[in-house]
């Protein structure tokens, strides 16, 4: 178990350093999720209608589930390209476990999503967002946060190990850019037509944003979190289980 522990530790510490390596990474990470706050708290604010809350406080989540999407296309691009290379196939002749090399990947990406997620919030700050959550409910706010990141961070290394190119897992990971704009992110649900209100429901970055919101401006939860909660265990486990396999397999090839 040490011995997994130390694998995971140092591809971690790989995947980070290539990822500071990495202008355009960091620059995904840090520069897009800036303009997305600005152009959506600005251009759009003054015609949506979220009732008595403030557009700026209304959207962040949406944006933060946005920008998890778009900076875990690099997890997915990274993993391709390691797996193209073949520095995947240096790794299964070594004495290092398979979920390590993984696990390794998936950490790099929850640390840009979370400095995505800092640059959001405190972009929203300068623009008006005022949370009314105390310290403990940013606590959650954060596990929740966490979770989130690593259930997209585990989706996007799947989707690097089953593409055969660095720009296929890109085009795998682009459902995730899309789905917040079909979900409460940006308007409410009931305010979209019938058929896309019922798919907005349903699809998991809903509940994750709602739980988010609410955690945020101190309003009642319902059963959002423990749907949030649901789906993003179920997706880490499935996305998790079905990576070891698919990467176990394309290593024996």
């Amino acid at each position: 178990m040490r011995k997994h522990i130390f694998d995971a530790w140092i591809m971690f510490k790989r995947c980070f350093l290539i990822s500071l390596r990495n202008p355009e990474a960091l620059l995904m990470a840090t520069i897009t999720p800036f303009f997305l706050m600005l152009l959506f708290g600005t251009v759009f604010g003054s015609i949506a209608d979220v009732g008595n809350l403030n557009y700026i406080d209304f959207i962040v989540p949406g944006i933060i589930m946005q920008s998890f999407g778009t900076a875990s296309q690099h997890t997915a691009m990274n993993v391709s390209s390691d797996m193209a290379k073949g520095i995947t196939d240096r790794f299964r002749s070594m004495s290092i476990s398979k979920s390590a090399v993984l696990i390794g990947h998936t950490g790099a990406g929850v640390v840009r999503n979370v400095i995505s997620a800092a640059v959001i919030i405190a972009t929203a700050f300068l623009l008006g967002f005022r949370p009314q959550g105390g310290f403990t409910l940013w606590l959650l706010i954060a596990g929740v946060l966490v979770l989130v990141s690593i259930t997209i961070s585990l989706l996007a290394v799947l989707c690097g190990i089953i593409s055969k190119t660095p720009e296929g897992s890109s085009g795998l990971m682009f459902p995730l850019f899309i789905l917040p704009f079909i979900s409460s992110g940006f308007v409410p649900t009931e305010a979209m037509p019938s058929g896309i209100k019922i798919f907005a429901e349903v699809q998991p970055m809903t509940p994750m944003i709602d739980s988010v919101r609410a955690l945020m401006l101190d309003l009642p939860l319902g059963n959002s979190l423990w749907i949030a909660l649901i789906w993003c265990l179920g997706l880490s486990l499935v996305s998790f289980l079905a990576a070891i396999q698919v990467y176990t397999h394309k290593s024996a090839q």
